[in-house]
């Protein structure tokens, strides 16, 4: 494949990965806490990591350490927390559509921050993006009254820390390996989280909720899997071979199959909802239309 075919082969993929995630995290939390959730998911995820890519490790480079390090905690340590607790009060859908706001704030921060420079067209993309989000949050306070849209600020603060994370790696940890910068990102987090876990009731749930448990480890397993190990991979591949824009682009598609889930979950959607999701469509086709990349 051309690079070109392989970002969209990449963006759709990972679109479909990581908007099943969200329907996930809702099942996982029947019979977990938020907390060990978050941990849960770092740990099995660096486990997985660690089978399939842990001589990777080898390859980065010593001054990237630092920026590893951050890009650790910004990427997957704290989104993980973070968005467990959102969905305690939170439909899986409204989740996935305020995640929406990552490739809006990647480009205030890579512009604000990393003077990554991003075109009028990508500006324009990203602004139609968000309106088609906002008509999908608006509709869905409106058939959802009686959700805590205050923890909706979680997933606002881990969609700041994905748009630092996506500049990161854009501009120091360009020449790293997908894999390494994925093993390398977990082997710094998974301690923390497994101190996280021992300070949890989850050893002591064990005894009496069982099945209950078991059922969401499950769920768990299977994010872990394919909606972080096999995702983080693949997507700090796109950001290596396309902008930080088309890359964090994903957010948008994704949460037409997260609304698409969360529906068949019986999560209520309206007509303007999907009036929303055409709009943000037509916003990543404007945000990645350009002659180079």
């Amino acid at each position: 494949m051309t690079n070109n075919q392989q970002k969209w082969f990449y963006l759709i993929v990972l679109s479909l990965i990581w908007g099943s995630s969200f329907i996930l995290i809702k099942k996982g939390l029947i019979g977990l806490s938020p907390v060990e959730l978050g941990a849960l998911r770092i740990i099995f995820t660096g486990f997985f990591l660690f089978i399939f890519g842990f001589k990777s490790i080898r390859t980065i480079e010593k001054k990237n350490w630092k920026w590893m390090i951050i890009s650790g905690f910004l990427g997957a340590f704290f989104p993980s927390f973070l968005f467990a607790f959102a969905e305690t009060e939170v439909d899986s859908g409204v989740v996935s559509i305020l995640n929406s706001l990552v490739p809006l704030n990647t480009i205030l921060f890579g512009l604000a921050v990393f003077k990554i420079t991003s075109t009028k067209r990508q500006v324009f993309g990203v602004i139609i993006g968000f309106i088609g989000t906002a008509l999908l949050i608006v509709n869905g306070a409106k058939l959802n009254p009686n959700q805590n849209y205050l923890y909706a600020g979680f997933v606002i603060l881990a969609t700041v820390m994905y748009a630092m994370n996506v500049n990161i790696i854009k501009k120091y940890l360009q020449n790293e390996k997908p894999m390494a910068i994925a093993v390398g990102n977990f082997s710094v987090i998974i301690i923390p989280a497994i101190i996280v876990l021992l300070f949890t009731d989850f050893f002591s749930q064990t005894i009496y909720k069982t099945e209950t448990i078991t059922s969401s480890i499950l769920y768990i397993v299977l994010l872990a899997l394919f909606g972080t190990a096999l995702a983080k991979v693949l997507f700090n591949k796109l950001v290596q071979i396309a902008s930080p824009v088309f890359a964090s682009s994903v957010t948008y598609l994704m949460t037409l199959v997260a609304v698409l889930w969360g529906s068949m979950d019986g999560e209520r959607i309206s007509a303007m909802q999907f009036v929303g999701a055409i709009i943000i469509l037509l916003g990543v086709y404007l945000a990645n239309k350009k002659k180079t990349n």
